[in-house]
Formats: structure tokens, C-alpha cells, sequence
């Protein structure tokens, strides 16, 4: 499997239009229409999940650009050692765009927008993170395509060779893998970690979907969120572990680290979401 055309799609002028800026608007529109139909359900104003959009698409970016920012990834790859000598690197997206976005800084950054946006119009906030959710997964399921146009977050090398092997370019290498004798380009494959977590978010969108109709009259406000904070970190934990260039804090990954501390936050929530015995405003369970 290899990238049948460039990453780029066009120049017009300083700017580049790319395929992986490309998917994440495509998710983030499915993710919008996922937003105002689970509003609609849950009795909210759906032309309302539009202008929750852009507060979430607006913080969302700078969180998962200063994520990035501050990174110390392995493997030569760009993070705080660069930026800080190169700081109008942060924000040069006229040098093709932003290649280099940190989900968790984005899902951060994403729920501050809002948590702004549903205090500025008098909101419930865990709702509207409720509506967020399975959209959420969607998109990333559809961003982490871009990684594929990239060739870039792949991971190790294929013990056996499998039909679905990704093959990197040389241009494409870091660390030990740019020695093309020991990891010829021609028959060498590598694990498509985008792939892997890209199956996992499709999964967990189609489960929260279902999880928030199956379960409607159980589940309290904040809890599908919730179910999102422990399903996708679950599935990150262990793709990073075929990720050689992450950065790391310790014996493992930082997204690990954050993949730990998510699930136990979640879980907490959860418990405390219910033991405080507020029922949520009835839901109806139809699509």
C-alpha cells in the first residue's frame, strides 16, 4: 500500500493546498452535520452545532499546534528543539501548510472553544460535549488519512510481509530505516499505524452512536464524552506502541502518558456524573 498521488494538490501562489488539510475539512464538516443531528435529538437548537463548529475548529488547532509546538519527538523530527530557535516556523502555514497537529491538544483546546461558546449563549456544556463526541471520532477517522498522503506516523517494519504493509519512499525514512540496504524500498513494509487508528475511531464513532440511542435513558449528560475519553485513548496506548518516533516521557509515550490520565479522569467522571443523581432532560432514543 503507498500513496497513489503527491501530498500536494495545488499551489496558488505562497500557499499550498494539501491533501491532509484537505480530510481534516471534510471530517470536520461530517463532524458538524454528526453535531447538529445528535443536538436534534437531544432536544438543542441544530443551526446552533454550526457556530459550536467554529469555536471548537477555531481552539481546537491552536491546542493541537502548541501540542506540536512543544513536542520532542525522536527520530529528527521537528518539535520545541526546532521551533524555539525558529519561532515564525509556529505559524508559517504559507510553507505548506500546518504538518505537525496534536490530537490531544486539539480535543484540550476544542473543549475550551466550547466550554466559551456554550457560556456566551447560555448552554449546557456537558450536552453539547455529549453532541460533540461521536462526530469527533468520525473526524479523526477521516484525518488520520492524511498521514497516508503523507507518509508520515507510520510504524515499525513487517516481521511478514502483509497485504495492507505500507511502503515509505526514501525521502520519507528517519533513524535506521533511511539505510535502503537493510530496508530496501521496493519490498520493505511498514506497519500503517494511520490505518490501525483510523479502523479504531470508525469502530468507536459507529459504538457511540449507538451507545447514545441504545442507552439514552440511562446515560447522564457528559457521559458519551466520557465513553469517548476512555475508547479512544484505549486504542492510542496501544498503537503507540508501534510508533518509533513518539515522543517519549520516561519508558513510555507522552500520549500514553496522556492516554492514562484520560481513561482514569473519564472513569472517575462517570462514577461522579451518576452518584450525584441528576437525571438529564428526557432524550428520545429515535435516530
Amino acid at each position: 500500500m503507498s500513496p497513489p498521488w503527491p501530498a500536494e494538490i495545488m499551489r496558488l501562489g505562497p500557499f499550498v493546498v494539501q491533501w491532509y488539510g484537505l480530510l481534516i475539512a471534510l471530517g470536520a464538516a461530517l463532524a458538524g452535520f454528526v453535531m447538529a443531528s445528535e443536538a436534534r435529538r437531544r432536544g438543542e437548537d441544530p443551526d446552533r452545532a454550526w457556530d459550536a463548529l467554529i469555536w471548537c475548529l477555531v481552539f481546537g488547532i491552536i491546542g493541537a499546534r502548541l501540542y506540536h509546538v512543544f513536542s520532542s519527538p525522536t527520530g529528527g523530527f521537528v518539535g520545541w528543539e526546532y521551533y524555539r530557535d525558529h519561532p515564525i516556523d509556529i505559524i508559517a502555514f504559507w510553507k505548506g501548510g500546518f504538518r505537525g497537529l496534536g490530537i490531544y491538544g486539539g480535543v484540550i483546546g476544542g473543549a475550551l472553544g466550547l466550554f466559551l461558546f456554550t457560556r456566551r449563549y447560555h448552554l449546557s456544556f456537558r450536552r453539547w460535549l455529549d453532541c460533540v463526541a461521536p462526530g469527533l471520532l468520525l473526524a479523526q477517522a477521516i484525518g488520520r488519512w492524511g498521514n497516508f498522503m503523507n507518509q508520515e506516523l507510520y510504524g515499525p517494519p513487517m516481521q511478514t510481509p502483509l497485504p495492507w504493509g505500507l511502503r515509505i519512499d526514501a525521502a520519507h525514512r528517519f533513524g535506521p530505516y533511511t539505510d535502503l540496504v537493510a530496508y530496501p524500498v521496493e519490498t520493505t513494509r511498514f506497519h500503517p499505524t494511520f490505518l490501525y487508528e483510523s479502523l479504531w475511531n470508525g469502530i468507536g464513532f459507529g459504538l457511540l452512536l449507538w451507545a447514545g440511542r441504545r442507552w439514552a435513558r440511562w446515560l447522564r449528560d457528559g457521559d458519551l464524552f466520557c465513553l469517548y475519553l476512555i475508547w479512544y485513548p484505549v486504542g492510542r496506548f496501544a498503537i503507540e506502541l508501534l510508533r518509533p518516533d513518539a515522543w517519549r516521557i520516561g519508558s513510555l509515550a507522552t500520549a500514553q502518558w496522556v492516554s492514562l490520565a484520560s481513561v482514569i479522569i473519564a472513569l472517575a467522571a462517570l462514577a461522579l456524573n451518576h452518584r450525584l443523581g441528576r437525571n438529564p432532560a428526557p432524550q428520545d432514543p429515535s435516530p
